[in-house]
């Protein structure tokens, strides 16, 4: 993994929220927030998938273990 070295602005409040969502370091928030970032084609993917995917098991016979 190559690691790039970078200066930002970041809007201090933006920050601040988004470290105590995280309750990580500065490096660990960005980085976090990079990858969600970096993610969301994938779960643009997903969502295009809703009600198109057909599953051959019934999700009631599945659950019948669970009695």
């Amino acid at each position: 993994m190559g690691i790039q070295k970078i200066t930002v602005h970041i809007d201090r409040q933006l920050l601040r929220r988004a470290r105590q969502r995280t309750g990580q370091g500065v490096t660990a928030t960005i980085r976090h927030g990079l990858e969600l970032v970096a993610a969301s084609e994938v779960y643009e993917r997903l969502r295009a998938l809703r009600g198109k995917v057909h599953f051959s098991i019934d999700p009631r016979s599945l659950r019948e273990d669970r009695r």
